[in-house]
């Protein structure tokens, strides 16, 4: 590859490792780990969690990806629905048939990593709900409900996804949505994040432009890169998230760092944190991000012509705001080649 790229994706059941692989046999090419973006890529950058004791949700190889992001001290769901067998009680045939003697010596749980959607969505909702209204202490029985809850970091924010399947399938945020109505139904308050990453948010275009520029300065680039293209079949996604980290780049002068998000400063702080240390890291030669939409996935376009994209419902995260214009891609193309093609041709690349 003569040109900088990254694969940016909403996948977080893998290792980095695994998806480059994946990706070098599929097109033929050698691709790094260090070219690919995972959802939860952008977790390495917050430190200040990595010395807790965080419970991890999701599938694939959970305490490797965590260990691999920083984290040194991480719980399964599976570990703890072993150390505390009467919290999970959905299914009738993994209730226990006699009283388990009382849990000693588990640790307390100080925050939670949502890597993505897990495959027993009752027992994940239910002991995550345990252990933000016990403080950690599922074991214990708590008076008053503790809020602000333990701090949450949640990965891939996607409502659907496009699979084999012809109809779109359930996302993580599918998963974020159905914890979120619970909490609010059996608390009464707001569940709280303190980081929202993976496509569409900011940090994760910010993460993907710091990598881009640590590949030019490797192959020797003088010139500073002006103009990122982002290639992408979803308009909720990919489209959103680039036409978001573009108004980013517009703003950043301002100092507005989290454009398009509309929830407290508590909840963006952390973000904004990240954004600015990776502001620091990087050099800020870049100044706009084009959104290129693919008709090869969740988008297609019905008729010889491409067309507009036109939502009217909005499948984003509730903490980002729905504006339409994000959802219009700065280029509409048939395929990844039409994307490359057209980046070259903006580019006056041979």
């Amino acid at each position: 590859l003569r040109v900088p790229v990254v694969f940016l994706t909403n996948a977080g059941n893998c290792l980095r490792s695994a998806k480059a692989r994946e990706l070098s046999q599929a097109l033929g090419l050698q691709v790094s780990p260090e070219q690919v973006i995972l959802s939860h890529s952008p977790l390495q950058l917050f430190s200040q969690f990595h010395q807790r004791c965080m419970l991890v949700a999701g599938q694939g190889p959970l305490e490797e990806n965590a260990h691999n992001l920083g984290f040194k001290h991480v719980v399964t769901i599976e570990a703890l629905r072993k150390a505390y067998p009467l919290l999970d009680m959905v299914d009738l045939s993994r209730r226990p048939k006699e009283l388990p003697p009382p849990t000693t010596g588990f640790p307390t749980i100080e925050g939670v990593i949502l890597f993505g959607e897990p495959v027993r969505w009752e027992t994940s909702l239910q002991l995550i709900a345990d252990v933000l209204l016990s403080n950690g202490n599922p074991g214990a029985e708590l008076q008053d409900v503790p809020y602000p809850h333990l701090p949450i970091l949640a990965c891939n924010m996607d409502l659907l996804w496009m699979a084999e399947a012809k109809m779109p399938r359930f996302g993580h945020g599918t998963f974020l949505l159905c914890l979120e109505s619970i909490y609010k139904k059996v608390t009464g308050r707001e569940l709280k994040y303190e980081a929202l990453i993976g496509k569409p948010s900011p940090v994760t275009y910010r993460y993907a432009q710091y990598l881009i520029q640590q590949q030019a300065e490797k192959q020797g680039w003088k010139a500073p890169i002006r103009r990122l293209y982002a290639v992408g079949d979803n308009p909720m996604s990919d489209i959103y998230g680039a036409n978001l980290y573009n108004n980013y780049l517009k703003s950043a002068q301002q100092n507005q760092v989290q454009a398009g998000l509309k929830r407290s400063p508590q909840a963006a702080s952390p973000q904004a944190e990240v954004s600015l240390e990776l502001r620091n890291d990087c050099n800020n030669s870049v100044e706009s991000c084009e959104s290129i939409l693919v008709c090869t996935g969740v988008y297609r376009h019905d008729g010889a012509a491409p067309r507009k994209t036109v939502e009217t419902v909005f499948h984003g995260h509730r903490d980002f705001c729905f504006d339409p214009s994000l959802l219009e891609a700065s280029h509409i193309v048939q395929d990844v080649d039409d994307a490359v093609q057209l980046a070259f041709k903006k580019e006056n690349w041979s």
